[in-house]
């Protein structure tokens, strides 16, 4: 009996030791994923700054207003702190990456300084711009080479938390393609020579306000399902999982997603009205079929199809075998860039991968019809006259106080380089300058 006795003991304790160890090792996992998650966000942040900053300051050499030209190069200077911050939620700690940083920290000392000035009374001078050119030319390479970190990073699935590894073993050779990559930016930043010193036109003022145009009645649960699943393309509503938004969210939202062997999806549907929000498909994209122009049609009959209505495409790209298109809200002519929306499609089929419809739902109105005071002519003045003027439109866009403003909007080259061009169509004021990006660069490594 005893002996009976003793072994269910032991029995028990050995269940307990087991159960408290997958305890500890999901515990573990978790911690794991929570410091990945940190580490793929500020790296993918960081590399997105970077780009912004380059554009940025194209963006400030264009300008032919020094009235604009200040509040551009705070924003410079913010962008550069923003992207300090995200270098050191990086498991960089032991790895030199101090010329980087330095380099950062010298283009927001060099912006700061020139923007808290009166540009007015003491414009740039010619050395000033010269040392603009640099940094946006330096800019520019270590975007290039953090673009190629972040292309090898997402085609080989790389894990941040192997860099950490990688670097806390002082005996094992740091041959991690993560970390080789950050040393090239680091040579190459350390080359430049001493004395250097949006995705699209967007507004914060575009978000710092309630959902507009949510509207219909309240979605049930079932009905959810229903939409997600024509919306997913997934037929049998058993493989859907759905979720409901929790306390403080910004709109109350209906989250559905599937996933099998090869394809997940993910919808935010709102609960008013059912609207979508976000969707987003990944699954492995054969060899390209359709044109660009073909996706584009796709694009604007999805749109149609799911009655957003009067949208017109100002922005086309192309990454991989997918195409990415933005359009914008289009009424009497004019181009409402607060009501922009982004889709995506796989040139494969044809089919809609992507859908980000946030800042239609939450800025689009009906609008009254406003009329220029200036004329277009007028407007073209108060370009740089070194802008080779190719188009012109009738744009509203929201100014640095978050009021909607109408422009004429001017898209022009000079030198390599291509900008868009908003003079306030009442004052002949200029509003906003944004460089353009070229076509995208492959970086897949030969």
């Amino acid at each position: 009996m005893i002996r009976w006795i003793l072994i269910a003991v032991l029995a028990i304790g050995i269940i307990g030791t087991g159960f408290w160890g997958y305890q500890e090792h999901q515990e573990k996992n978790a911690v794991l994923i929570q410091a990945e998650n940190t580490y793929q966000r500020a790296f993918h942040d960081l590399t997105y700054r970077v780009d912004v900053l380059n554009d940025k300051i194209g963006s400030a050499l264009a300008m032919n207003s020094n009235q604009q030209l200040s509040p551009q190069l705070v924003e410079i200077w913010r962008i550069t702190s923003e992207a300090l911050s995200d270098v050191g939620q990086l498991p960089l700690g032991l790895l030199p990456f101090n010329k980087t940083e330095e380099f950062l920290a010298n283009i927001g000392e060099f912006t700061y300084r020139t923007a808290v000035r009166d540009l007015k009374k003491e414009p740039l001078s010619d050395q000033e711009t010269k040392a603009l050119e640099k940094l946006y030319n330096q800019s520019g390479e270590i975007k290039d080479e953090l673009r190629k970190v972040q292309h090898t990073t997402l085609e080989n699935n790389l894990r941040w938390m192997d860099v950490q590894l990688a670097l806390a073993n002082e005996d094992q050779q740091l041959d991690n393609t993560i970390i080789d990559g950050f040393k090239t930016v680091e040579k190459k930043v350390d080359g430049f020579t001493e004395g250097g010193g949006d995705t699209s036109t967007s507004n914060k003022s575009v978000r710092d306000h309630e959902f507009k145009f949510l509207t219909g009645n309240q979605m049930t649960n079932e009905n959810a399902l229903t939409k997600a699943s024509k919306l997913l393309g997934v037929k049998n509503k058993d493989k859907l999982r759905i979720t409901e938004s929790g306390k403080g969210a910004d709109v109350p939202v209906y989250s559905v997603s599937y996933h099998n062997e090869e394809e997940s999806g993910y919808l935010d549907l709102s609960q008013k009205g059912g609207h979508p929000l976000t969707l987003l498909i990944n699954r492995p994209i054969n060899q390209k079929k359709i044109s660009l122009n073909e996706a584009m049609r796709k694009a604007e009959k999805y749109l149609k199809t799911n009655q957003f209505e009067n949208m017109t495409v100002f922005q086309s790209a192309q990454y991989g075998d997918i195409g990415a298109f933005s359009f914008l809200y289009n009424k009497d002519g004019i181009r409402y860039y607060s009501d922009a929306l982004e889709v995506k499609v796989a040139l494969d089929n044809g089919e809609i991968l992507g859908l980000t419809a946030i800042d239609y739902f939450m800025n689009h109105v009906d609008r009254e019809k406003v009329e220029p005071k200036i004329s277009v002519d007028e407007a073209k003045e108060m370009v740089n006259p070194n802008v080779d003027i190719q188009e012109e439109y009738l744009a509203v866009i929201d100014n640095d106080l978050g009021e909607e403003v109408l422009t004429y909007e001017f898209l022009g080259t000079m030198g390599n380089e291509t900008y868009r061009i908003f003079i306030n169509a009442n004052d002949g004021r200029e509003e906003q300058i944004e460089k353009l990006s070229g076509s995208e660069v492959n970086y897949a490594r030969g």
